[in-house]
């Protein structure tokens, strides 16, 4: 149908009908520096052949990941994702289907969510996973908010190796709602000092293994101490290979468990759509914020799925909604659960071990490098190194160069006085000769 702009008298009487003056008071909430003064450089009218020919060259500015040695990570890691992944859930029946509120006529979706909370509950050491939420920084927010709504107390200790946008996306849904935050200074190493911060009034403390600057560390003593307190765990993750691997959060006695499950089945995509995965305990399952889908017997006997919880705001109990997450990332679930079918244990545990090798050989090449300074004391597949010079300048020299060389930290948290530090994640993409070439071009640019 053709699209019918509203009338000056229609704005008019919707900003009256809400008590707003103009259009503007609709964006008094969005900072001055945030919004544009004036339309955007571009043409106000061009056939669809000219846009796409603009656009596309606007495109090819960029270098994609798959065209030059990748060290970047920091929350987002390049992975193969084997093609059986976008064969299946380029199917129509996965590709188009939606809500599964009718479980008659939608019981492969909820199968499959289904397989997705089991794989997550096996994956994170928990006794149930709920079927995703939008990703991994809007996560754990809702993590926070439920282990608020648990314990009925009003602060949260975070972690200073929490990733600073989960941080900031936390502070801004809980801050909502008057939670209160401590955030940690950076720390590369800093984890267990979180303890010294848990009081009586602490709802929860929030860290991140491995952390933002890819330090892996055994939260075991922080949960004690938090238990200890009447407070619960949240461990975040960002790589979801890395629970491959490394123990658990379940095993090191996590309460709730936060991570992105871009890493599994999910290419990198331009920063989205991803998958946040989420766990805890069942004793705090009604807490639960999301869908539940749960396996029953109908009428004849036969095995079946249906929701078993879903307290959302636009369900008939929507006063006692955990959240108001609208929906799940359906179609990145199922990705992710192809892929960790095709793995199983036995070749997550491969690949878990192979992102480790690369990242040591990375780590080897460039600790030989003069002037380079290797920060994080044991991690993953990611790891921070200090430059002899400013990270932003030296990434950029990189890319002049042909070569993707990580994150600034910088870039995540310009006020740390941390400029020097770059962050460099290697992976079963990255080649010997990626390694080789990263270190040359390093030697050369910031030598």
């Amino acid at each position: 149908m053709r699209y019918l702009p509203l009338s000056p008298d229609d704005r008019t009487a919707m900003l009256a009908a809400i008590g707003a003056k103009s259009i503007d008071d609709l964006f008094v909430d969005v900072p001055q520096a945030a919004r544009r003064d004036g339309l955007v450089d571009l043409p106000r009218v061009a056939g669809e052949l000219e846009v796409e020919r603009a656009l596309g060259a606007m495109a090819r500015k960029n270098t994609v990941a798959g065209d030059a040695p990748f060290f970047c990570g920091a929350g987002a890691y390049r992975h193969h994702v084997p093609a059986t992944v976008d064969h299946i859930i380029q199917r129509s029946e996965f590709l188009t289907s939606y809500t599964p509120y009718q479980p008659e006529i939608a019981q492969g979706t909820l199968q499959y969510l289904y397989e997705f909370q089991t794989q997550v509950a096996a994956l994170t050491g928990m006794e149930v996973a709920n079927a995703s939420l939008y990703d991994g920084s809007t996560a754990m927010a809702e993590g926070v908010l439920m282990a608020t709504r648990a314990t009925r107390r009003n602060k949260a200790v975070i972690s200073g190796g929490v990733h600073p946008h989960y941080v900031a996306a936390t502070e801004t849904v809980v801050h909502a709602v008057g939670v209160e935050t401590e955030v940690l200074a950076p720390a590369i190493d800093g984890e267990a000092e979180v303890v010294s911060r848990i009081g009586p009034d602490t709802a929860c403390v929030v860290v991140q293994t491995p952390n933002v600057f890819g330090t892996a560390t055994d939260v075991t003593k922080i949960a004690e101490a938090a238990h200890a307190a009447g407070a619960l765990l949240i461990v975040v993750v960002t790589e979801a290979v890395s629970m491959g691997l490394l123990k658990s959060p379940g095993e090191m006695g996590a309460d709730i468990v936060a991570a992105e499950g871009q890493s599994i089945g999910n290419a990198l995509n331009f920063g989205g759509p991803y998958v946040g995965l989420f766990a805890t305990r069942e004793k705090l399952i009604r807490q639960m914020p999301g869908r539940l889908t749960g396996e029953t017997i109908d009428a004849e006997g036969e095995r079946g799925f249906v929701l078993t919880l879903s307290t959302r705001e636009q369900h008939i109990r929507r006063d006692k909604a955990t959240s108001n997450i609208c929906t799940n990332s359906g179609l990145c679930t199922l990705a992710f659960s192809i892929h960790m079918s095709l793995l199983g244990e036995a070749g997550l545990r491969r690949l878990a071990l192979l992102n480790h090798e690369k990242a040591l050989a990375a780590r080897d090449a460039l600790a030989a490098l003069p002037g380079v300074e290797i920060l994080t004391p044991r991690f993953f597949n990611e790891f921070a190194v200090k430059l002899p010079g400013n990270a932003e300048e030296a990434v950029q020299r990189l890319a002049d160069h042909g070569v993707l060389g990580g994150v600034p930290y910088s870039r995540l948290n310009p006020d740390a006085g941390m400029d020097d530090v770059l962050l460099v994640a290697a992976t079963e993409t990255t080649l010997d000769h990626d390694i080789r070439f990263l270190t040359k071009m390093i030697e050369k640019t910031c030598g």
